[in-house]
């Protein structure tokens, strides 16, 4: 340690400071040190163009990684490709050699490369240009998305051999024009996906269904492209590849990469009161860690689960180094925030200016934001595999680097700090899309009738497509003529469909405090419950508060204000079936699975002080009511069961068993806790007895539920262990739910439910 300033010199002395800091120590459920890997190395293959070899010596790589020569051996064979391998090993390489070497071979060959967002494709085209200048060939990488000049377009579409975008401005810019982009198309000999693993869900659905048309329209100009995709670890890699881009796919995962020493530390906030199981707050404790790494002159990432939680932590930090820093050199970033914003921090983590960054899983993708020292992760990510990308944002250049994962209180959180072993002897989840559900199917075959008439027999995803076509007709949305089904509508589709949710149109946030400037944009889901009127709203660390919401025109006007509280909503769900897909009884318990219609309604909101996290007022929120027709899968209890019990414990039980299910669920699944949603009823409305509905939160289901019926047993005998192993008396925040919520008997209540129908 440097005696005339306090601050420690390297990694190695912080972590020993920590190591001897009792008051932390003391909250160290689990240390995990991950030893240095050596790198393993392979000659440069047999064939790799001699310019290619030299340019890569300029830049110090002598020979390639494995995983590198593996992955350009596999494309040189012609096959589709998926390289697997953790944060910053080099999976670039991967992709851009056998492009390069395409190109260099054949000037008319054209690539196509995409990206989930446009700081990660900007990223890359400078990592192509430093290759091909050190070549000093004539090789046109551009990238082509929504601040892309249009005097530059015309020139991209013509010239360019790589051109560079992101899945959402192929499906809407690209693909319904693609008579401009005849040269592209007729000669695209390879298109490169990079991070695969973010493509789930929603979005991961939608994106199937856009390079289903992409490969459509590449056969109505004669060219079979080939697949290179890469993706961080996660556990079904080759199969989810496949159902992405729809092809039989090589999988590469043998990482030749070298790696830092690791450290990753469980850290579990400190009971404040036994009795209830009440931990000290996790936002508290992050700012703790943060502040100590950032006074020692560590640079470090914090990533928080929420858009208003970033916002918080950034308030507090900020404040913690106002004299030793200054409030600039730690900034948020999240969605929302406008592009220019974004780049520009991204700029300062690089030069070092920013010396702190709170992040929602925003910054988790590969950008090079250069090197950091520190994570610290604000409750659990949700995943293993996004809690390893966010913790490979620190010590990225095979230095030493430390992690701290501060839990919360939710059964999750409380799950993975007291289970090390679970985490990190298990592989990642799966990742799950559906590319055929109904909604999204529909829409993508709109827009690639707008692109091109379909023809008798053709296919497109797994559905019957001549039943599709034909309800479209009834519609009038398509004209059948000799046999082939022609767009008829005046706009073009693409423009009302957005590949991020699965319902359109986002609340745009409109600044009022001086003129009116757009702030930044919230989906419509969300809107609800972050923009209602007095809600505060938080950007930048700074408060503004929503002086009216339009909800027809879907804005939001705020205004500045600088008050010590922020605000939470609540949120009332009524749950109806409609149809059962699939059954199944046994032991006291019969779970269904199919579809239901879910209306909610954003009832009241809390104003909650910062730093205390207290209660200090409530209000009334008057919104319309949201109807969503999506899938479920839920479980009824027998009335042999329910007849031993009053209705006021089965109320208790359900709770406390639900309360657990919504955190466990994710275990099982490759999403984001809010993507599914739990609902407890006593007296459900389609059969009058005690029932537990699971639901997607999206139109139409995106096979969350689905895969939660059939876990079904291995998801409750989880909730039982995880109930009795926790240590609280009668319930607490991090089982059942705390006993204002469940009672004193809420614990036992749902032990013996459980137990009852063998779990």
């Amino acid at each position: 340690m440097n005696r005339l300033t306090g601050k420690v010199g390297s990694m190695n002395e912080m972590i020993e400071l920590v190591r001897n800091t009792p008051e932390i120590m003391s909250q160290v459920t689990h240390w995990h040190t991950i030893a240095p890997r050596e790198p393993r190395y392979a000659e440069f293959p047999e064939g790799l163009h001699a310019g290619l070899q030299e340019a890569l010596r300029e830049r110090g790589v002598r020979s390639l990684y494995t995983h590198q020569a593996a992955a350009f051996r596999e494309a040189a064979l012609g096959r589709h490709v998926v390289t697997v391998t953790p944060t910053a090993s080099g999976k670039t390489l991967c992709y851009n050699l056998p492009v390069l070497q395409r190109i260099l071979d054949d000037d008319s060959a054209r690539a196509l490369y995409l990206f989930p967002t446009k700081a990660l494709a900007q990223d890359q085209v400078a990592e192509m240009q430093e290759l091909v200048d050190k070549m000093g060939v004539d090789i046109k990488t551009s990238t082509y998305d929504g601040d892309t000049p249009p005097a530059v377009r015309q020139a991209i579409r013509n010239a360019g051999h790589v051109v560079v975008t992101n899945p959402d401005m192929l499906h809407s810019a690209i693909l319904p024009h693609h008579t401009k982009w005849v040269k592209l198309f007729e000669n695209l000999r390879y298109i490169v996906i990079d991070e695969v693993h973010a493509y789930r869900g929603v979005f991961g659905s939608h994106v199937a269904n856009v390079i289903r048309r992409l490969k459509r329209i590449c056969r109505f100009y004669g060219s079979s492209p080939q697949f290179i995709c890469a993706s961080a670890t996660i556990d079904n890699p080759r199969e989810h590849t496949e159902r992405l881009i729809g092809e039989t796919v090589s999988l590469v995962d043998d990482n030749g990469a070298p790696a830092g020493e690791k450290h990753f530390v469980f850290y579990n906030p400190p009971v404040v009161n036994q009795q209830l199981g009440i931990r000290k707050s996790s936002v508290l404790e992050t700012r703790k860690l943060a502040g100590l790494l950032l006074k020692q002159g560590i640079q470090t990432i914090v990533f928080a689960r929420s858009r208003v939680r970033v916002e918080i932590l950034l308030t507090y930090l900020q404040e913690l180094v106002r004299h030793e820093l200054g409030t600039k050199s730690i900034r948020g970033y999240r969605g929302g925030y406008l592009p220019k914003l974004r780049r520009e921090i991204e700029r300062g983590l690089r030069s070092g200016d920013i010396r702190g960054v709170v992040s929602t899983n925003a910054l988790e993708l590969g950008i090079d934001i250069g090197q950091l020292q520190a994570c610290v992760l604000n409750g659990y990510p949700g995943t293993i595999a996004s809690t390893w990308q966010q913790s490979g944002r620190a010590g990225r250049r095979q230095e030493t680097s430390i992690t701290f994962m501060v839990a919360s209180s939710n059964p999750l959180d409380q799950y993975i700090v007291q289970n090390p072993r679970y985490f990190f002897e298990r592989p990642p989840e799966r990742a799950l899309i559906h590319p055929d559900n109904l909604i999204i199917l529909l829409d993508h075959v709109k827009c690639a009738a707008y692109e091109l008439p379909f023809e008798p027999g053709e296919t497109f995803g797994g559905e019957p497509l001549e039943d599709l076509l034909e309800y479209l007709v009834e519609e009038r949305v398509l004209h059948k003529a000799e046999g082939r089904w022609y767009w008829m509508e005046q706009s073009f589709p693409a423009q009302n469909i957005s590949l991020r949710s699965a319902a359109q149109e986002n609340f745009i946030i409109i600044d009022m405090t001086a003129g009116a400037k757009v702030l930044g944009e919230v989906d419509r889901f969300s809107a609800p419950t972050l923009l209602h009127e007095e809600a505060i709203y938080i950007h930048e660390g700074v408060q503004f508060q929503v002086e009216k919401l339009d909800y027809d025109e879907k804005k939001a006007y705020v205004r500045e204000v600088d008050v010590d509280y922020y605000t939470d909503a609540n949120l009332a769900v009524e749950l109806k079936v409609l149809h059962v897909n699939r059954e199944d009884q046994y032991a006291g318990l019969l779970r269904q699975f199919g579809d239901v219609t879910v209306n909610a309604k954003p009832t009241i909101f809390k104003k909650i002080k910062l730093r205390t996290h207290e209660n200090i007022g409530s209000g009334p929120i008057h919104l319309p009511e949201e109807e969503l027709h999506t899938s479920s899968y839920w479980f009824t209890f027998d009335d042999e069961v329910t007849a031993k019990r009053s209705a006021n414990d089965m109320q208790f039980a359900l709770l406390g068993i639900a309360n657990v299910l919504v955190h466990i669920a994710p275990l099982y699944l490759m999403c984001d806790p809010l993507d599914i949603r739990v609902v407890p009823q006593v007296k459900a409305l389609h059969n009058k007895k005690p029932t537990i509905f699971f639901y997607d939160r999206y139109p139409g289901g995106i096979g969350l539920s689905e895969r939660l019926y059939e876990v079904h047993r291995r998801l409750l005998d989880e909730a039982k262990r995880h109930i009795s192993g926790c240590k609280c008396l009668s319930g607490c925040p991090a089982c059942v739910g705390p006993i204002e919520e469940v009672g004193l008997t809420g614990k036992q209540l749902a032990l013996s439910l459980l137990s009852e129908v063998g779990a």
